[in-house]
């Protein structure tokens, strides 16, 4: 499918206009008309806003395809199968009921805060995520983390929002920090925490108290400290594997005994 025409179907499933596409791209409305009719090439930029806002990786998007879900295939009742060794799960793998219900477990613990705006979110949800990969092998909410200039976002985020925001359980705010414009989000609605891992508290909690004092300058430079970060390459994903080469500052394992495998 030529990517104009992926587009045009992205857009109209997602129920947007034209002038809504072009909004959201930053691009004008007849960019939108010639990017669909093939006349227009997206822009690095424009390539990454479209990804977050239709749910996708850059690479699933550049390449015209919709993310499949893994099927396991479980035993039978009755059948012993052999014990073999469960490999971690590299690969994201989206929740995203969980990742409403922890963004609004978090905005309901710290969403007031003056310092609490997207920039500030968006690494609290990384440290969420690569902390909870790090201690427990396992996914939490598992989003697509892109590496750019500000650090670690999650490509999910806009278009989860944007949901929320549409069925009113988080609301909005803007304000003006010194020269800047800062998106703040507060909860409506406690979240459901029924579904959740029940390892996942305690540890947000631990993100919280370590991180949600923290101006979007401070967390920004800390989180460009931290090695998935670091081996990342520029608008590429980061690798949650990466969490295992952590330096002590970031690391939220007790190894003991193990050999970590950066020894």
């Amino acid at each position: 499918m030529p990517m104009g025409q992926f587009i045009r179907q992205l857009r109209e499933e997602a129920g947007y206009s034209q002038a809504d596409l072009a909004e959201r791209l930053g691009v004008s409305r007849p960019t939108v008309v010639q990017l669909e009719k093939g006349a227009h090439e997206l822009t690095l930029t424009e390539a990454k806003r479209a990804a977050e806002l239709f749910g996708l990786s850059i690479e699933d998007l550049m390449n015209e395809r919709r993310p499949t879900e893994t099927k396991v295939d479980l035993p039978k009742a009755g059948h012993k199968a052999a014990a073999k060794p469960t490999p971690r799960i590299s690969i994201p793998q989206k929740n995203l009921d969980v990742f409403k219900q922890v963004l609004l477990y978090v905005l309901n613990k710290i969403g007031g805060k003056p310092n609490v705006g997207e920039t500030v979110l968006y690494k609290i949800l990384y440290f969420i995520d690569f902390d909870f990969y790090e201690k427990y092998e396992d996914q939490l909410i598992g989003a697509t983390y892109i590496k750019n200039h500000f650090g670690p976002t999650a490509i999910e985020f806009k278009a989860i929002v944007d949901d929320m925001i549409a069925k009113e359980e988080i609301v909005q705010v803007k304000n003006k920090v010194f020269d800047f414009e800062q998106k703040k989000y507060l909860p409506a609605k406690v979240p459901d925490l029924a579904g959740l891992d029940a390892r996942a508290l305690p540890l947000i909690d631990e993100v919280l108290a370590r991180y949600s004092d923290l101006s979007a300058r401070q967390i920004a430079e800390l989180s460009h400290r931290d090695v998935p970060w670091l081996t990342a390459e520029e608008g590429q994903p980061i690798d949650y594997e990466s969490v295992f080469y952590r330096t002590p500052e970031f690391s939220v394992r007790q190894y003991g005994d193990e050999v970590r495998k950066n020894a």
